[in-house]
């Protein structure tokens, strides 16, 4: 059986850094695992009023949907303002409403922040992990991963330098295992 791994990435910038981390890692799980991108580009803001009030935007339809069927999820995030991004936060939201109907609910995260700054997301990373754990999303632990410098991380063709794969093979084989133990897929 195919293993779903959602990926959200919290930048919508068409050549971000997230986007170009992401799609790195998701080359390196193996061949049973599908890396699944989730565009976070058009979703609605969330408001609850449209869950009361059941009109619900298809943009949530979808998103939801699409969410539900993944069994696991990367989440790559740049830092704004010490924290997520609106785009990000607004994803988990969406995802955990209505109440009782989270999408997210036990499914294992890997939590990836990037920055060209030297503390390399930090605080987004935590932020974002802080969600997660409301979100009953367990979450890899340990190695962190947490990517400062970014724009040195890259060779002349875009291509990740090999210290830095090597560092994000690591994070997914321990992703893979921390999976495995935390599924019932």
């Amino acid at each position: 059986m195919t293993k779903k791994i959602g990926f959200l990435v919290g930048s919508l910038r068409k050549d971000s850094y997230s986007k170009k981390v992401a799609k790195a890692i998701a080359g390196l799980f193996p061949a049973e695992y599908e890396a699944v991108f989730i565009s976070l580009d058009d979703v609605a803001m969330y408001n609850q009023d449209f869950d009361d009030e059941n009109r619900v935007p298809a943009s949530w339809t979808t998103f939801r949907s699409e969410v539900k069927e993944m069994t696991g999820f990367v989440f790559v995030t740049p830092e704004y303002n010490r924290s997520v991004p609106a785009v990000l936060k607004n994803a988990l939201d969406v995802g955990s409403r209505p109440y009782g109907q989270s999408v997210w609910d036990g499914k294992p995260g890997l939590v990836v922040s990037v920055s060209p700054g030297a503390i390399s997301g930090f605080g987004a990373n935590h932020h974002l992990r802080q969600s997660l754990v409301f979100l009953n999303v367990p979450t890899l632990q340990q190695p962190e991963a947490y990517l400062g410098n970014v724009t040195g991380m890259f060779n002349e063709d875009g291509t990740i330098i090999e210290g830095t794969m090597n560092f994000l093979k690591t994070i997914v084989d321990a992703y893979v295992a921390f999976y495995e133990a935390n599924t019932k897929a």
